[in-house]
């Protein structure tokens, strides 16, 4: 049976190489990202995706933090920006505005992770997505705090989610997927899999499963080898996904099919 809607791409072939040569060159149209995480006990994931999206080519890039770290992160990251956090240390949910307002500025959103676990945190996501519709991508912890309660993103427009298949594997249930997701899977099912749900759903979903990076889009599948195991996978992925995507946002599928090769190096 031909699955007209699987695409596959390896190094030496490219599923669109007229997006690597269209390229911004001037940093100026190179997009501005804002990236949001960390939290008083970590703030790795987004100092990393901060790192990694300079790599990626962005134009301009901003961190938003708890205020509970301030002194901690100092100057280690020149662009941050802080709102308000609980006792704890992670986002309060009095940050809302300052997160609106920058989503205002920026072409794309990467909730890096490093969220930590807070009941506030949970509350500003939901009503975050549910308010702004600047284009987002969720990975790591940031993705456990809609897994459970999806119902969010399952009907919000522009929303990418870079995830584990385990995390998979709980959205699907939460969402009350017919199909469930499991570990057994060959790579055929999961395609199969990806393909009805982004079908049924908007969002956009990037999974590694056998060696392989899944990328899903309004139905659309792309398959990108991976040159071996890369246990640590998600933040990269995620980072290059999110650049590629706000540099090319008429073609979602395309660019972060795209990014992929990248992140698969």
């Amino acid at each position: 049976m031909e699955r007209e809607y699987w695409l596959r791409q390896t190094k030496g072939k490219p599923l669109f190489p007229e997006l690597e040569w269209g390229r911004p060159e001037n940093r100026i149209h190179a997009g501005k990202l804002l990236i949001v995480g960390g939290n008083l006990h970590g703030f790795a994931a987004p100092a990393e995706a901060y790192a990694e999206s300079i790599r990626a080519g962005i134009g301009t890039v901003r961190v938003l933090l708890p205020e509970a770290i301030q002194k901690i992160v100092g100057m280690v990251i020149e662009t941050a920006d802080y709102a308000p956090s609980t006792p704890s240390g992670s986002f309060g949910q009095k940050a809302l505005d300052d997160l609106l307002g920058l989503s205002a500025w920026t072409d794309g959103l990467l909730f890096a992770g490093d969220l930590g676990r807070n009941s506030e945190t949970a509350i500003l996501l939901e009503k975050f997505l549910a308010k702004s519709t600047t284009a987002a991508t969720l990975t790591k912890d940031a993705v456990d705090y809609i897994t459970s309660a999806p119902h969010t993103v399952l009907k919000r427009p522009d929303t990418l989610l870079v995830l584990s298949l385990s995390q998979l594997q709980r959205l699907g249930i939460a969402a009350r997927f017919t199909k469930p997701v499991a570990f057994s899977m060959d790579l055929l099912h999961l395609v199969e899999w990806l393909h009805d749900f982004t079908n049924t759903h908007p969002l956009y979903v990037i999974v590694k499963h056998l060696d392989q990076l899944c990328i899903a889009a309004k139905g659309q599948v792309s398959t990108t080898k991976l040159p071996g195991d890369i246990p640590i996978w998600r933040l990269k992925a995620a980072t290059h996904a999110s650049v590629w995507w706000l540099q090319n946002p008429a073609k979602p599928f395309e660019a972060l099919a795209t990014a992929m090769l990248v992140a698969a190096k």
